[in-house]
């Protein structure tokens, strides 16, 4: 049997008894390194469940996949992801190749930043399509995630961004090359997310059009979402890139039409209260 085994969000006690039992069970653990982090390292993670972990890098997944599935007909393999595991389409192709080898699988969920994100106070049912901002480089700066923000905004729904993460990169010198070098692993800030959205806007005006989000939109900050020291600022799009949220990993939320109990959490949270007199009762019903 294959298992997919989600491991929540904070630390190795986030995983469930379910998960944690069927993980001490299981001939070989694999666990997914690069679609999300932990907030403790894969040695905490082993002296936790009493089990030597396999790392399993992106490359390892997407195009050694057969090596994960070894065996998975005759012993139980799981596979541990960070959040739920089907949080990154990746593990749909997992999926997908064990079946189609004959080798049965159970999916254990687990909490993940895509409903964790109502800890804001912003109500699930009300956010549209969820989108992701990837580090821009000198010669390419996409804009397609800033559309779909826009047609969220203009139905009403908040969008959740879900922020870059850059581990076992290589640049494209050592690619070329074919060298086996890495990168240092780089995770996208709320500051990051929000300069580029501001850039974009300034790129939008500068075509002669006024976007649907603007320096003075509503907008989220989350940090380290269920761990000890998770953090939450609200406050307008130009406030998110200065607020401090501290370490990895963060998210953005780009808020839409709110309802006053939403407006009422938000400001819970507030970088500064101002923002909120000023633009919120703007887009609230």
């Amino acid at each position: 049997m294959l298992y997919l085994v989600g491991l929540g969000l904070g630390d190795a006690k986030d995983i469930t008894v379910k998960g944690l039992e069927t993980v001490r069970r299981c001939r070989r653990v694999y666990l997914e390194a690069y679609t999300s982090i932990l907030t403790v390292g894969k040695e905490a993670l082993e002296e936790f469940y009493g089990k030597e972990l396999i790392l399993a890098d992106r490359e390892t997944v997407e195009q050694e996949a057969d090596s994960i599935l070894k065996e998975a007909d005759v012993c139980d393999v799981a596979f541990l992801v960070v959040g739920d595991p089907f949080g990154a389409t990746t593990h749909s192709d997992l999926v997908l190749r064990a079946v189609k080898l004959g080798i049965p699988y159970k999916v254990i969920h687990n909490a993940s930043i895509m409903n964790a994100v109502g800890c804001c106070g912003l109500q699930l049912y009300n956010f549209g399509e969820t989108i992701s901002i990837v580090f821009w480089t000198d010669t390419w700066k996409p804009e397609s995630f800033f559309d779909k923000i826009e047609k969220n905004r203009q139905n009403g729904m908040h969008t959740l961004c879900l922020l870059d993460i850059k581990a076992k990169e290589q640049s494209l010198e050592n690619l070329m090359k074919g060298k086996k070098i890495y990168e240092p692993p780089r995770y996208m800030s709320v500051n990051q997310a929000a300069e580029q959205l501001l850039a974009i806007i300034q790129n939008r005006r500068l075509q002669g059009t006024e976007p649907e989000i603007t320096e003075n939109t509503i907008c989220v900050g989350l940090a380290r979402v269920g761990a000890p020291d998770q953090k939450i600022a609200s406050g307008t799009l130009s406030q998110m890139s200065t607020v401090e949220l501290g370490g990895p990993l963060h998210s953005l939320i780009v808020t839409g039409t709110m309802h006053p109990l939403e407006l009422e959490m938000l400001q819970l949270f507030s970088a500064d209260s101002s923002s909120f007199e000023n633009n919120a009762f703007q887009r609230t019903t």
